[in-house]
């Protein structure tokens, strides 16, 4: 198969952009108004690849039976699904892309592995979204579970019925810097992702360990995750976790570990459909190469 090998030097044209904010603040629900804005036509979505109201090509992470499975969509890790969205963006026309994704290296690995370039703009939710609507978005998907696909809800009821949920018809009613006025609605398709119909959410110790460490592979494979423990907090339903890890020279920093703690929370939180609400971390070993 000839096509990705020679995939990047075809679609040097491409513009990227990029729409980065936290798991469930609302990056699906305000995509389609932003790439309105920026006159673009594709978007990216959490293993979609989306064109105005359509689905285009790929598979959609809510389809996936874990959040494991739900994170391997997102970031194109089976070869065939991200082959078919690639060679879909190679003979689509259009030359702008807006990819969304919970932090600037998961668009960046997306953009890598679609062979195209790296976004040239990063647009941050809180540039185009207020606190509390922000807070609002948070609140119902961490309480109802329900998650959006910027797609209408025809095209969701055809191709995912299992998820389907309810649509939502947004017109925009206020000047903002970024996002001026609409002049018409844009419909949203409501989803519950199949992975948050696990009863009760119960995630054991080795889902929690197996999906950290899937975090920090992505953050950085030098650090090595020796032992985690976990508490769960019956009250609010939220989890703490203690890492022991092996570190690199070069990666205890700080700020290199608030960093990779907010990753690791923004991941598990995004895929297991649990509230992180603390993480500590021990480095127990640097290592030194």
């Amino acid at each position: 198969m000839f096509f990705l090998g020679n995939l990047f030097h075809t679609i040097k044209g491409f513009r990227i952009f990029a729409l980065v904010g936290e798991s469930g603040t609302g990056k699906s629900y305000r995509a389609q108004l932003l790439a309105q804005e920026y006159k673009i036509k594709l978007i990216i979505d959490d293993g979609l690849l989306i064109e105005g109201d359509r689905i285009l090509a790929g598979k959609s992470a809510k389809l996936a039976q874990n959040f494991l499975g739900s994170l391997r969509i997102a970031l194109f890790d089976d070869k065939e699904h991200r082959d078919q969205v690639a060679k879909m963006l190679h003979k689509n026309k259009t030359k702008k892309v807006l990819i969304l994704g919970t932090s600037v290296k998961m668009v960046n690995k997306i953009a890598a592995r679609l062979q195209i370039p790296q976004p040239e703009k990063i647009i941050y939710i809180e540039e185009i979204a207020r606190k509390e609507e922000i807070d609002l978005a948070k609140r119902s998907r961490q309480l109802e579970g329900k998650h959006v696909i910027p797609v209408s809800s025809f095209a969701v009821k055809n191709n995912y019925p299992e998820i389907f949920h309810g649509k939502i018809t947004l017109m925009r009613k206020r000047k903002n810097p970024v996002l001026q006025d609409s002049t018409s609605p844009i419909e949203k398709s409501v989803v519950r992702p199949l992975y948050t119909k696990i009863e009760a959410r119960k995630i054991s110790e080795e889902a929690l360990k197996e999906l950290a460490e899937k975090s920090i592979g992505e953050f950085d494979k030098k650090i090595i995750l020796k032992k985690i423990t976990t508490q769960k907090h019956e009250e609010n339903k939220s989890y703490s976790l203690e890492l022991t890890i092996d570190v690199p020279f070069d990666s205890q920093q700080v700020q290199n570990i608030e960093q990779l703690k907010k990753f690791i929370t923004y991941t598990i939180e995004k895929y297991a459909a649990v509230s992180i609400e603390s993480i500590t971390v021990i480095i127990d070993k640097i290592i030194v190469e």
